[in-house]
């Protein structure tokens, strides 16, 4: 039985990647404690816009991640309720011109090789997709595996689903591990006390170099932050998530400074989100004029109907960025019984469910659903 003071493992963060890894660890038998000082999803997955895309991703392990997560998702939606908003949809990039068309056929062929669906659209089809789209584009690709969920449900009905093998203790904040002789865990030390597991699993997003900070070893994870504006509910105007092709450049870049690339969905009520925004600012939340001034210019750049609607809020959130663009996942060899499930900067959504399933492998001796060696933690520390 799951006690107050003990468990199997333990998982540090509510978000979507830590429930993810709950739920599957749950399924595999293992008794559950999930940590965070905050509520389920009150970070990084409660301001995300719940992209789950392949269409962004040159190949490689991260698209792997991302195709093996789209058909989890695809199941976790007939288990969990119709409330966590799967959608489906499909995505859109499209180009300005014939040279940014002829970028996106070189990075559409190398995706195809990898197991990716991409079908060019001509100029003259892409109002067949969608409707409301500017007219003088010059074509793009259509990606039918891209979707979407409402991430904030989506996290909570992930931990619900883990039954009674999951104990959540929120408002909780983990400062320190606690470790045996040999430096192996043996639980965390918390403001509230002690609990102890001979397994901890750090998926606590941007603040996961702090959790890594507590075990003494080396995981520069950087919160790097991004505005959503959210519009009145309107028609579904939007069919699909679209969004113009510098927004791979820009997922794909390092730089510390502003970027914005318009990402443009509807949702299922109503209102359409704008994003995306990067930039390299601390904690710092801000308010940023100029980040939403780009996103609204570039967003009716691509839907012109857009122009009269009103804005109705904006929120801030922080992305957990490394500086290779991949998250950390799996065992720490470093320290005995430490796993870490963070990093994904703003792909958590769509890479939680391979990722909480390599976990739950990774404590249960099983097969992962991929190769995790290009994830491994320890590749940041010196020695490495």
């Amino acid at each position: 039985m799951l006690t107050r003071n003990s468990a199997d493992v333990i998982v540090v963060g509510a978000g979507v990647v830590g429930a993810a890894c709950a739920y599957y660890a749950a399924r595999s038998g293992l008794r559950v404690a999930v940590l965070d000082r905050g509520p389920v999803a009150g970070g990084t997955t409660g301001a995300g816009e719940g992209n789950l895309l392949v269409s962004d991703k040159e190949p490689g392990p991260e698209l792997e991640l991302a195709r093996i997560s789209g058909e989890l998702w695809r199941k976790l939606s007939e288990e969990l309720p119709p409330d966590i908003e799967y959608e489906p949809k499909g995505g859109l990039v499209v180009a300005s011109d014939e040279a940014g068309m002829a970028a996106l056929r070189d990075f559409a062929s190398g995706q195809r090789g990898a197991g990716v669906t991409a079908e060019e659209v001509p100029a003259d089809r892409l109002r067949d997709l969608e409707p409301h789209l500017a007219a003088g584009l010059a074509g793009g690709f259509h990606y039918p595996q891209d979707a979407q969920v409402m991430p904030a449900l989506a996290a909570a009905h992930l931990l619900r689903a883990g039954g009674e093998r999951v104990r959540l203790r929120l408002g909780e904040e983990v400062t320190g591990l606690l470790t045996g002789a040999s430096g192996e865990i043996r639980g965390v030390r918390t403001t509230v006390g002690e609990l102890h597991a001979p397994y901890v699993v750090n998926a606590a997003g941007t603040w996961g170099g702090e959790i890594a900070r507590l075990a003494h070893v080396a995981l520069p994870v950087r919160p790097r932050r991004g505005f959503v504006l959210v519009t009145e509910p309107l028609p579904r105007v939007v069919r699909r998530k679209v969004y113009a092709a510098d927004y791979v450049a820009d997922v794909a870049s390092g730089s510390a400074a502003l970027q914005t690339s318009a990402v443009v969905e509807g949702t299922p009520a109503g209102p359409v989100l704008i994003g995306a925004s990067r930039e390299r600012v601390g904690y710092d939340r801000t308010l940023s004029p100029e980040a939403l001034r780009h996103l609204a210019a570039q967003a009716i750049a691509l839907f012109p109907v857009l122009a009269g609607i009103r804005a109705m809020r904006t929120y801030v959130g922080f992305r957990p960025y490394l500086p290779d663009h991949l998250p950390a996942i799996g065992p720490d060899p470093r320290v005995p019984g430490l796993l870490h499930a963070c990093g994904h900067e703003g792909a958590g959504i769509g890479l939680a469910p391979a990722t909480g399933l390599a976990i739950a492998r990774s404590l249960t001796g099983g097969e992962p659903p991929l190769d995790i060696a290009p994830f491994r933690p320890e590749r940041f520390s010196p020695a490495a």
